[in-house]
């Protein structure tokens, strides 16, 4: 091809290092260049020429077929195919086999009408079946030409114009499969349209559809495509999603009577529950144990709206009834109401508890008639005025005068009092005082927004007795400002979702367990005493069931020899076509090969040759499978674009005496390309056993492997003591040390090490020989490390026969 700046490359690695002043390795272990040009692929393309006339068979053949006499009837017709260049020049034809592909056929049959011959129009298509196994289909065509006048042509029973046959019929059951979907209000099996609806077209409740896949299978139950037992592969079955009920409440009662007589105090108005939600309507306020909510405001009533007045005294009456003097100590009485003082009702009567309880003058009083001889007084009169700052130092002062002196020297009463002027007592203090806030009161019928919130001003006495504001207005105290402000009561916004998306792709193409899903979002949360948001925003169905179709391996046979009992022959397995659900337990039925498209390519090996041995013949066993992909690589990054896999195989022998005649490869590499992968290789131990371990390569991936690790670097397998245990009846213990056999102590020299075995008296069996007992004595571990001194595999027992 004219690619451009392709390169190439190369690289070696360092199979051993330079060591005792030996050559050093060079640094350049990898080369890069870029490519000669490569020539580019020639064009060459088929020419076709028009074809021949019809050249019919000869007449010598053609005798005794209608119409023979004249020039008609089948026959065969050629044309010239020649190649040309890329530049339009005449080329040879080998050039085009090589570079365009097979050449275009050269002759092709053809036909010549007869004059007797009634010609047609080919056939139309049949027309299209219905799934009614007793309907049929028809096919239709026209004579031409000369044919159209010709009478014998016009009967349809010898030459038809229509043909009509039945439909093949063939018959489907249907099984329900996977779960109903949850109920799907708007955007059933329908797809949606693309786009997405506005907010208030989406219908959110009310009469829906779930649904339900199919499985569609055929007389034989093999599964096949749901159209052909429902158009929508579904079954359908209606269904209500519950429409949402807000919270609701009755209209405000009329506001009640302010709480106070005498300045501020709260009037109130309710609303009761009528319906509570349901089905995530927009929630009730918070209400009290009568289920009702309540707005409070605050008021204010004059103080002197209402005031007591009293009638006179009246008479002193005397208690002793036989004072004949009728005069001395007694009591009077007088008569209280409480009076409106509104300018419409001046004077008119009220109840009672209108007027300020804590100030209801009294209603008896004691009394004195002066008797001749005594002095007489007038009633006392009224208390002098405190100053406005109460202070107890000044006095407060009431006197009245002597009427009479008395005859007898009993002298007169006092004619003053005083008192001190105690704050809370006989002395006030006034100030201006403020309500809390009321609730934020809106316009008529507003139910959200600004509005506006209020407080009152009262007058306080110091002991804590609201008074009328004149009080506070004649002393000309300072008004607190803010009597009023602005407020808002946040709306109840309900909570808006999007519209549905349309359906998913189903997750299987097919298949079992495939899922549709569909979903909307929260465009705006709910926010106050709004509808809140539902918790389902995703809704799925279950796809219908689709066949899959797929190519099965079957076994493979046994070896079969043409012809006689052993040597080289052929096994075969079949391959089928299937078609199944994918589920766990699948059961495959076989269809037409066409269903499952291409053959597989790496699977398509259906024969292999085999052998079976012959005696005294060398057999080798079945190749493994191939390892995995593996590259060559430098400090864990490769330089191939290629890795190799490997794979093996053993020699099984009939009779040694072959063993050298068995040939055949016993390992095989090929080159892979994907993915291949880098590894490292580490020798593995196993822990010290009487001086022996197992040592093994394993791979990074965590197998083990023969070959790969370096066998200069490879563990001791056998423990050796340094110096060699030489002494008699000595032999190297697991500690790495030489030790003395049982029967036998240990004596050491200055330096640690075994100098010689003592004989242990009184152990000595007098019969034996020294070798037996040495024999009998020696421990296991000694025998050990002469088994495993020279241990290698060995396949053939001493008598040459396979182990």
């Amino acid at each position: 091809g004219n690619a451009t700046a392709v390169k190439q490359s190369r690289y070696r690695i360092i199979i051993q290092d330079a060591a005792n002043g030996g050559q050093p390795c060079p640094d350049t272990l990898y080369e890069e260049r870029e490519c000669e040009d490569i020539p580019i692929c020639p064009v060459y393309r088929w020419k076709t020429h028009q074809w021949s006339h019809c050249v019919l068979v000869p007449d010598s053949v053609r005798q005794g077929v209608l119409g023979h006499s004249e020039a008609c009837g089948h026959g065969l017709q050629s044309r010239a195919v020649t190649c040309l260049s890329e530049h339009n020049d005449s080329a040879d034809v080998g050039d085009c086999m090589r570079w365009a592909g097979p050449m275009p056929s050269l002759v092709q049959e053809c036909l010549v009408p007869c004059r007797d011959d009634c010609t047609f129009t080919p056939w139309s298509k049949f027309t299209a079946c219905s799934f009614d196994c007793e309907s049929t289909r028809s096919r239709r065509r026209s004579l031409t030409g000369r044919s159209r006048k010709r009478d014998k042509c016009q009967n349809t029973e010898v030459y038809p114009q229509v043909e009509t046959e039945l439909c093949p019929c063939e018959v489907f059951t249907s099984q329900p499969h996977g779960n109903w979907s949850d109920c799907i209000v708007g955007g059933g099996t329908s797809e949606p349209q693309l786009g997405t609806r506005s907010h208030r077209d989406a219908k959110e409740c009310g009469e829906g559809v779930r649904l339900r896949a199919i499985a569609c299978y055929d007389k034989t139950g093999r599964l096949v495509e749901p159209s052909r037992c429902s158009s929508s592969g579904y079954i359908e079955e209606s269904c209500t999603v519950p429409c949402p009920f807000d919270c609701k409440l009755s209209d405000w009662s009329s506001w009640s009577p302010c709480s106070s007589s005498c300045g501020p105090g709260v009037k109130v108005r309710s609303k009761w529950l009528k319906e509570k939600p349901y089905n995530g309507g927009r929630p009730c306020p918070k209400l009290d144990l009568k289920n009702q909510v309540y707005e409070a405001v605050p008021c204010y009533t004059e103080c002197n709206q209402y005031s007591w007045v009293v009638e006179p005294w009246s008479p002193c009456k005397i208690n002793s009834k036989q004072n004949s003097l009728h005069c001395g100590e007694g009591t009077q009485t007088r008569k209280v109401r409480c009076v409106s003082t509104a300018e419409d009702h001046g004077g008119e009567t009220v109840p009672s508890a209108l007027c300020n309880q804590a100030e209801i003058p009294d209603i008896m009083q004691k009394c004195s008639l002066y008797c001749p001889s005594e002095c007489a007084v007038s009633d006392w009169g009224q208390w002098s005025k405190c100053p406005q700052v109460c202070d107890p130092t000044i006095m407060q002062t009431r006197t009245r005068q002597v009427l009479r002196s008395s005859v007898n020297t009993k002298p007169c009463p006092e004619d003053s009092q005083m008192k001190p002027c105690i704050l809370n007592q006989n002395c006030f203090q006034y100030q201006y005082n403020l309500t809390g806030w009321s609730g934020c009161q809106l316009g008529a019928n507003a139910t959200c927004g600004h509005g506006e919130r209020h407080r009152l001003l009262s007058c306080q006495r110091s002991d804590g007795a609201t008074v009328s504001t004149q009080l506070c207005q004649r002393l000309r105290l300072e008004k607190p400002v803010q009597t009023s402000s602005r407020c808002v009561v946040g709306c109840a916004v309900d909570c808006r979702l999007s519209a549905w998306s349309a359906w998913s792709q189903c997750s299987h193409t097919c298949g079992a367990g495939g899922q549709m899903v569909r979903g909307r979002s929260v465009v705006l949360q709910a926010a106050g005493e709004g509808r809140p948001c539902p918790e389902q925003l995703t809704q799925h169905r279950s796809c219908p069931l689709k066949p899959c179709y797929s190519w099965l391996l079957g076994p493979w046979s046994p070896c079969r020899v043409q012809g006689g009992q052993c040597g080289d022959g052929l096994q075969v397995r079949n391959l089928t076509c299937v078609v199944h659900d994918a589920s766990v337990s699948v059961t495959s039925k076989p269809v037409e090969n066409a269903l499952c498209g291409e053959l597989p390519s790496k699977e398509s090996v259906l024969q292999l040759p085999c052998s079976v041995p012959c005696p005294g013949d060398c057999h080798l066993t079945e190749w493994s499978e191939w390892s995995s992909c593996e590259l060559t690589c430098i400090n864990g990054r490769s330089f191939e674009t290629t890795g190799r896999q490997s794979r093996s195989r053993a020699f099984i022998v009939q009779s040694p005496e072959n063993q050298e005649s068995c040939s055949g490869q016993e390992m095989e590499t090929r080159p892979c390309s994907g993915r291949g992968k880098c590894y490292d290789y580490l020798w593995k131990t196993s822990l010290w056993r009487d001086n022996v371990r197992t040592v093994w390569c394993q791979r990074s991936d965590g197998i083990n492997v023969t070959g790969g690790c370096a066998l200069r670097t490879k563990p001791a397998e056998v423990r050796h003591c340094s110096p060699a245990c030489r002494k008699p009846f000595s032999y190297c213990t697991q500690r790495g040390v030489c030790g003395c056999e049982r029967g036998y102590t240990e004596i050491m020299r200055s330096n640690g090490f075994l100098d010689y075995c003592m004989k242990v008296p009184g152990l000595e069996d007098k019969k034996a020989d020294v070798k037996t007992i040495a024999g009998k004595n020696k421990p296991v571990n000694s025998k050990m490390h002469d088994i495993f001194k020279g241990w290698s595999i060995q396949p053939f027992n001493p008598g040459e026969k396979l182990k």
